[in-house]
């Protein structure tokens, strides 16, 4: 059961998220920290990161440019995370469940509230002939109450009426369509790599392999040292088994070696080529920026 207390924060954060994310740019429109505000709102913070840093990598790939429209990863991972946390959905089930589709439905609102501001727009444009300054900066802030109210509306009506629905489904689903509910969780464990897959499709990945070799090899080890780390920490608190725990710690391999030396080395070629001023003609760098693969580079965007 969701609190009357919960649906009003959850909504409210709805409204506010997308107005960060147009004008004011502190971070806080991200899913992942739409993952965490829910997660402290409904008291489960575990739930709350699982589905908003999955729902994040999700949508690193997708971004809008000019005045496209794109899925609210956003309100779909607050109203993910809301009912998972209240009927004991699991994290992966509600993501493709019901923060995908949320997400995608939520297109038509952001477009029903860009069709709103036009009024704004246009009571603007007669208002710069009238020298009206008062008057722009009315209307140019009344411009905010569509788009907050493009997401207060939907995702306070699902918290609010959506409940008992969302419990029949779950129980549906992991009742006769279990085999459904597996391929669910499958299918939101699966999604990261796909936000990863359509980020790298568009990133220029040839020109900076480097970076990307290191970054991953670097991300390798610090798993495998903080890991180690904590092998040590469960072993001084039971000090009879220490010299069996130590045990547990991993060498460098080889791989990683090489890989931070090829990364080294690419690195240190693109520098000596830098300082030799091997620049690409105007042709070879035409087809540079337009590559056989689609992908972006450059100051394309």
């Amino acid at each position: 059961m969701i609190a009357w207390w919960q649906i009003l924060l959850l909504t409210l954060y709805a409204g506010y998220q997308i107005l960060d994310e147009l004008q004011i740019y502190s971070s806080m429109s991200a899913p992942v920290f739409a993952g965490f505000f829910a997660g402290l709102v409904m008291g489960d913070m575990k739930v709350g990161l699982t589905i908003g840093a999955a729902m994040q990598l999700t949508v690193l790939g997708v971004g809008t440019f000019g005045g496209a429209s794109k899925i609210d990863a956003n309100s779909g991972t607050l109203l993910a995370v809301a009912f998972s946390v209240a009927t004991g959905m699991k994290p992966e089930q509600a993501i493709t469940a019901l923060a995908v589709p949320v997400a995608a439905l939520m297109i038509y609102t952001d477009i029903l509230a860009r069709f709103s501001n036009t009024y704004f727009a246009h009571r603007i444009d007669k208002l710069v002939e009238e020298d009206n300054y008062k008057g722009i900066e009315r209307y140019f802030l009344a411009g905010a109450l569509p788009w907050a109210l493009s997401r207060m509306i939907p995702v306070g009506l699902g918290l609010a009426l959506g409940g008992s629905v969302v419990n029949k489904i779950v129980e549906f689903i992991n009742g006769p369509l279990k085999w459904l509910g597996d391929g669910l969780t499958v299918a939101g464990a699966v999604l990261p790599a796909v936000g990863f897959s359509i980020l790298l499709r568009y990133l220029p990945v040839k020109k900076h392999i480097a970076y990307l070799l290191l970054g991953f090899t670097i991300t390798s080890l610090m798993t495998t040292l903080f890991g180690s780390i904590q092998n040590i920490g469960t072993a001084l608190g039971a000090a009879p088994k220490v010299a069996a725990n130590l045990g547990s710690f991993n060498g460098l391999s080889m791989l990683a070696i090489a890989l931070i030396g090829l990364a080294l080395a690419l690195i240190s070629y693109n520098h000596s080529a830098e300082l030799l001023n091997l620049k690409p003609t105007a042709a070879a760098a035409t087809q540079a920026n337009t590559s056989d693969e689609g992908e972006i580079t450059d100051d394309e965007l």
